[in-house]
């Protein structure tokens, strides 16, 4: 990757989720080691609590570290986190939507809605709204999330049935997961248009195939993830993670928004696909998404 000027984060609070492995983790430590504030979201607190001693121990952390408990599936945990964000947080300078899951089984989440499209997109949607005032108040300020070159094999995209439970195969998994991937594109563009003026720049980025704990439903697959990791062919979460730091820190992306990066050679060659020139199924996707976690 092209070197670049770094902008100094010392003191500038970070809010992250998905920190407690993979590249969220690495993430999360690039932060710390120069000297931000940073605050994870967090499904489980043991994990929470080692990744806060983990990176509190890395050279240069001289920031305040801390978590906030949330399970992204869960609007109402989603809500309650983000409550004490902002009564402990009044400026928000970066916000990493990292986390994610890529499930084989599939699922319903306590809201009534699929599993993939919940945790990758509209967890994350509701939790950045609650965030906008902070992050405003902060301007100029970052959002970053991080999508997937998998949102070019995205099932059908409609805003009526989008969030709808279905089952499926392990095979049948890889649409449904690139769909919620080319949600969280869709969810940067138009978001960056929506903020155009606050001083909030918003993008988001293919960190590659990564061996990153990402899959749920299969040991083997993730085993074999971890060992492929040594090789070419697979990312390690160090690696994956260096564009979403980059997006964080590079002084000259001062300014630049509603744009997507990707990590994978070759591929920003690539036309965009036709959901990405649809700026009414862009407009309609967003409102339909408020509508589904509740905000008007």
């Amino acid at each position: 990757m092209p070197s670049y000027e770094e902008r100094s984060i010392i003191g500038k609070q970070i809010v992250i989720t998905g920190a407690t492995n993979g590249i969220g983790k690495e993430i999360a430590r690039a932060m710390a080691r120069r000297g931000a504030d940073l605050t994870i979201v967090a499904r489980t607190e043991s994990k929470a609590r080692a990744t806060v001693a983990e990176l509190s121990a890395e050279p240069g952390a001289a920031g305040r570290l801390d978590y906030v408990l949330a399970d992204l599936a869960d609007l109402s945990s989603v809500r309650t986190a983000a409550a004490r964000i902002v009564a402990s947080t009044p400026k928000i300078d970066i916000l990493f939507d990292n986390a994610g899951v890529h499930s084989f089984e599939g699922g319903t989440t306590r809201d009534g809605y699929e599993l993939m499209a919940a945790t990758n997109h509209l967890g994350p949607f509701l939790l950045t709204h609650l965030l906008l005032d902070p992050l405003i108040a902060a301007a100029p300020s970052r959002i970053v999330v991080t999508a997937s070159e998998a949102h070019r094999a995205a099932a059908r995209l409609r805003p009526e049935d989008f969030a709808e439970p279905l089952r499926h195969s392990a095979i049948g998994s890889q649409p449904i997961y690139g769909r919620s991937k080319l949600l969280n594109i869709l969810f940067t563009e138009e978001l960056a248009h929506r903020l155009a003026g606050t001083g909030v720049t918003v993008n988001s980025f293919c960190p590659g195939v990564v061996a990153s704990g990402l899959i749920r439903g299969s040991r083997v697959i993730s085993a074999a993830a971890r060992t492929f990791s040594h090789t070419p062919l697979i990312r390690t979460p160090e690696q994956g993670a260096q564009m979403g730091i980059r997006l964080a820190l590079d002084a000259g992306l001062t300014g630049t928004t509603g744009r997507f990066y990707t990590s994978t050679p070759g591929l920003r060659f690539l036309p965009a696909v036709p959901a990405r020139r649809d700026d009414a199924l862009r407009t309609s996707m967003f409102d339909r998404s408020a509508e589904l976690v509740g905000l008007h």
